[in-house]
């Protein structure tokens, strides 16, 4: 190879050398500018809809005997949900009842008081004292004179008065047998007769309120979430038989990084976007703000230098009605 060859070989050489310096101090120069001049990612909070959801459960232990609505219908306060059929609880009402008649007839028999029979009876035996009164009176008379006259002794006398005197008593015994009579019961035997048929209501008001639980209603308006027994099948006392979401109670949830804190404030408003309604914008305002203690435990300062940051839940309400705002949806800030 001749001395020329060499030199422009060396040329060449140094050219593309060149070349890819510049190209190399370019491309620094421009990732340089960028990450000066670069706008800061726009920081953003995704949070979630959510809503109250209402058990419905009842007092009464049964068999479901139908379910009048499926998951996903619409109900209104006071729309029947589902039967719990119970024949326990029916024959308690059966009992119940049978004794409310018996307290029922026991205390007419009190209130319509003695019977005529005994009554009289007494007004007989009244009648036979007074007859033995008009007799013996007679007779004490009689002998009244004739021992005035010298004609009996005195014991004679005295036989009569005694005997008088115990006609006297008899009828009075027999007047206060026929008052009795007809007055009738006592009044403390009415007033327990008449406790006794209230008692007997009670009960069988008391099993007819829980027959009246056997039918479950919608307390508020809402929609079906989740139906738990199928029908025929047992519930327990108190068990939830389904969940109810409630039409006019919606919030929106946000778990926030402190550092992140200082524009979510009590009470603040701003905007948020739902994706799941075509990017849809929503005012929202603030009314609860809470540590999350565990998600993050509390430490002064890290051997690094820099702290751990703690989570805290923010709660927030729409301002105004959203048709078709449904828990569980996404919703977007952007700080």
């Amino acid at each position: 190879m001749s001395t020329q060859d060499n030199n422009q070989e060396k040329h060449a050489s140094r050219g593309l050398l060149v070349t890819m310096g510049i190209v190399v101090l370019a491309v620094a120069a421009v990732a340089i500018i960028g990450f000066v001049f670069m706008n800061k990612p726009e920081e953003y909070i995704e949070g979630q809809v959510e809503g109250t959801t209402i058990r419905i459960s009842g007092k009464l232990a049964g068999r479901v005997e139908h379910i009048y609505v499926r998951e996903g219908d619409t109900v209104r306060a006071g729309d029947t949900l589902v039967h719990i059929h119970s024949s326990v609880v029916e024959a308690q009402l059966a009992q119940a009842e049978a004794m409310r008649e018996v307290a029922a007839a026991q205390n007419r028999k009190v209130d319509a008081g003695t019977r005529i029979q005994i009554i009289n009876a007494a007004a007989d035996l009244l009648a036979q004292a007074e007859a033995a009164v008009t007799i013996t009176r007679k007779t004490y008379d009689r002998m009244e004179r004739l021992f005035n006259e010298g004609v009996i002794s005195e014991q004679k006398r005295d036989e009569a008065r005694a005997a008088y005197d115990a006609a006297v008593a008899g009828r009075n015994a027999a007047e206060s047998q026929l008052s009795l009579a007809r007055s009738g019961a006592q009044s403390e035997d009415r007033q327990s007769a008449a406790a006794m048929v209230d008692a007997a209501g009670s009960t069988v008001d008391q099993v007819q309120a829980l027959l009246a639980d056997s039918y479950l209603t919608a307390p508020v308006d809402g929609t079906i979430d989740q139906i738990f027994p199928e029908a025929g099948e047992l519930v327990a006392m108190g068990a939830p038989v389904m969940s109810l979401l409630r039409d006019d109670d919606r919030w929106v949830t946000f778990n926030v990084r402190e550092e992140l804190l200082t524009d979510l404030t009590m009470g603040k408003r701003f905007e948020v976007m739902i994706p799941a309604m075509g990017q849809r914008d929503m005012e929202v305002e603030v009314y609860y703000i809470r540590d999350m203690g565990s998600y993050a435990t509390w430490r002064a300062t890290k051997s690094t230098g820099s702290y751990d940051s703690r989570t805290f839940q923010v709660k927030a309400r729409p301002i105004g009605e959203i048709e078709g705002l449904r828990p569980g949806m996404s919703v977007i800030y952007n700080q």
